[in-house]
């Protein structure tokens, strides 16, 4: 299975970062101070950055219909200029309505809708089609986007999610891309509108990566998540990678990714940058722009910055222009990129399949906002466990055909999979594959059970399910013990899994094999995990009786936990397990080819204090990238060591 790490033409990584002048904001333009944009711009370059993605404030730059302000281009003439006498470029972001917590119209919009009114998209076209016809040809242009985070200007969450007509945004931004393209501009382009469509999210607000990806060159999230558990909050930038990467085959830039200086020291700031630039790049990430450049002291009486003050320290630098520590991060970030020549790295091929269903994009009739909502939690969850295993696991979307060249298929806490998607992973047990999933009746009581055509004949099992009622889980906690080897699990070994869930979800499945293998049970000796042998190729289907990812992904602090045992235990079953691990799950593994042969490997801690490894390596040695072999790998709290792997 190919794992997408797209790159731009010329296979070009992209190092930015947001920008907005301490001198204004979003107001930069109207006080614009050229020595200050020079100062920053150095600060940003003399640290690896050699991006900007600029913003043109709507209201200011058209002031009118059919109008755009001569002070506002001529300025932004200068600040191209200066990008190029750095050897700098910028991303020019055309519609800014929205900015830090506050919407600005242009005074002449008079209540138009945004995608819909043809008079108000005519105005949008004329816009992007004279600024990008004044700016095509400019050295300093890398790439264009249409908006910043419409979907917020467009009021899609207070409205509710789903108001927003998707063939109407979509037809919005076929006219602008065309008018950008007909004005001459040949740059990568994107809408600018964060990636949180359905595909990503489960919730509809009307921006259908599907549907717009034929009209970009670049997916561009914007990441701001917080979570109840360190782990997820490390990699949930890298999962939106990998469920992006698959769609369209283009590139994943993280076109926002960042936190306020008000919400958390300097020192963990620096934590939290480097947790997603590396993780972000092991996931296909090629490129990245933090939010922002600056702090905004100064304009601690301007909107938005008054009535959302910790909006005015998101910067790399403070309102001085003195580097965080977040930038010098950064910095080690792209001396590390250096180091590897990672233009020229790709992701290796994985025999092992993350299965995504269809449920969390496709708006199949009769189903709960749930059913659609969970898969990206389930999925997630089991992304962080296959991480803390070390396994190079690619995400497989239901929705796009699930491939056919894996050894281990896994499917978590999944209530939902369509009739076809479950055929084909028999078919591949059968063909020689290892088929796990885990058990799931969905959050509410709705059609509530397994979605799962002939149950117990795919599993060899017999279930004893009564209609209409669950058999809960009364235990505090899950414990299970192997009643046999299975992969890396002795016979005897017991693991102890977080229950959690609603008065639905909360539920196992009472099962008696029937031609499958009992190899785990839990304390009352009930199944937990079962394997049923099937074909001539050594496949096999694995059953789990507990929805084990979706009580992990409801639980706080919880990761690492076992799921991560399991999984390791599977590929090991499935003659997958990954060429270099740790028996650690707080330090995560990950691998990249040089297309000239190379192999590098990355030590990524998640734990808050000093670690040591000693990695287990199928062939070879590591040495660091100085050339010196070392057994053992010395982390610093979530920190990141990158190795070379020989294999002579």
């Amino acid at each position: 299975m190919r794992r997408n790490a797209a790159k731009l033409d010329g296979g070009t990584l992209w190092m930015g970062v947001n920008y907005w002048s301490r001198t204004g904001g979003p107001l930069m333009w109207r006080d614009y101070q050229p020595d200050v944009i020079d100062e920053e711009l150095r600060t940003m370059r003399d640290h690896g950055i050699t991006l900007t993605r600029s913003f043109l404030y709507w209201p200011d730059f058209m002031p009118a219909e059919n109008t755009l302000d001569p002070d506002m281009t001529a300025r932004f003439d200068d600040f191209l200029d200066r990008h190029h006498a750095l050897g700098m470029t910028s991303i020019p972001t055309f519609i800014v309505g929205h900015m830090s917590g506050q919407n600005w119209d242009p005074a002449w919009r008079e209540g138009r809708d945004i995608f819909g009114d043809a008079s108000f998209v005519a105005q949008q076209e004329w816009y992007v089609r004279e600024l990008a016809a004044r700016w095509k040809d400019h050295p300093a242009i890398a790439g264009w986007l249409l908006t910043n985070e419409i979907p917020i200007y467009g009021h899609w969450q207070s409205r509710g999610i789903g108001t927003i007509d998707p063939a109407a945004v979509t037809a919005w931004a076929t006219t602008l891309v065309r008018a950008l393209r007909e004005a001459g501009a040949t740059q990568p382009v994107s809408i600018g509108d964060g990636a949180w469509g359905v595909e990503v999210t489960g919730a509809d607000n009307g921006f259908r990566v599907r549907d717009l990806e034929p009209l970009i060159d670049f997916h561009g999230p914007h990441v701001y998540r917080m979570e109840t558990d360190e782990v997820r909050q490390h990699l949930g930038a890298a999962f939106i990678c990998e469920l992006l990467g698959p769609i369209g085959g283009k590139p994943v830039i993280m076109e926002e990714f960042g936190l306020t200086s008000d919400y958390v020291s300097e020192e963990n700031a620096a934590h939290y940058y480097r947790q997603v630039l590396h993780n972000t790049l092991l996931a296909g990430a090629t490129g990245w722009m933090p939010w922002n450049n600056t702090d905004y002291d100064a304009l601690w009486n301007q909107e938005p910055y008054s009535h959302h003050p910790f909006e005015m320290h998101f910067g790399l630098t403070d309102d001085r222009g003195t580097p965080k520590e977040q930038l010098r991060e950064v910095k080690r970030f792209t001396e590390v990129l250096r180091a590897v020549d990672a233009p020229r790295l790709r992701r290796a091929d994985t025999s092992v399949a993350l299965v995504v269903s269809s449920f969390l994009e496709k708006p199949y009739p009769f189903t709960q906002p749930e059913d659609h909502t969970s898969v990206f939690a389930h999925t997630r969850q089991a992304f962080v466990a296959a991480r803390e295993a070390d396994l190079p696991v690619g995400v497989a979307r239901e929705a796009d055909g699930l491939p056919d060249d894996c050894a281990l298929y896994l499917l978590p806490s999944a209530k939902q999979l369509t009739a076809p998607g479950w055929r084909h992973l028999v078919e591949r047990a059968h063909a020689g594959a290892t088929v796990y999933a885990s058990y799931y009746v969905g959050e509410h009581g709705v059609q509530r059970g397994p979605w799962w055509p002939k149950l117990d004949e795919t599993f060899g099992v017999v279930k004893k399910l009564r209609y209409g009622l669950t058999d809960p889980i009364e235990d505090a906690e899950a414990r299970v013990t192997f009643q046999r080897d299975f992969g890396t699990i002795r016979a005897g070994e017991e693991l102890v899994f977080a229950v959690a869930g609603t008065e639905n979800s909360r539920t196992y499945l009472p099962v008696e094999p029937d031609g499958a293998e009992v190899v785990a049970t839990d304390a009352h000796g009930r199944p937990f995990l079962l394997e049923r042998a099937v074909g001539d190729h050594g496949g096999r289907l694995v059953l789990c009786t507990y929805p084990i990812e979706h009580m992990a992904a409801l639980t706080p602090r919880v990761n690492p936990e076992p799921t991560w045992r399991l999984y390791s235990a599977l590929a090991s079953v499935a003659g997958v397990a990954p060429e270099v691990t740790v028996e650690d799950p707080r330090v995560v593994v990950g691998r990249m080819e040089h297309e000239d042969g190379r192999s590098f490997v990355w030590f990524v801690s998640q734990h808050h204090e000093p670690l040591t490894v000693r990695p287990r390596i199928a062939a070879g040695s590591l040495r660091d990238l100085t050339g010196q072999s070392f057994p053992a790998v010395e982390l610093f709290p979530y920190g990141v060591v990158v190795t070379e792997l020989v294999t002579e």
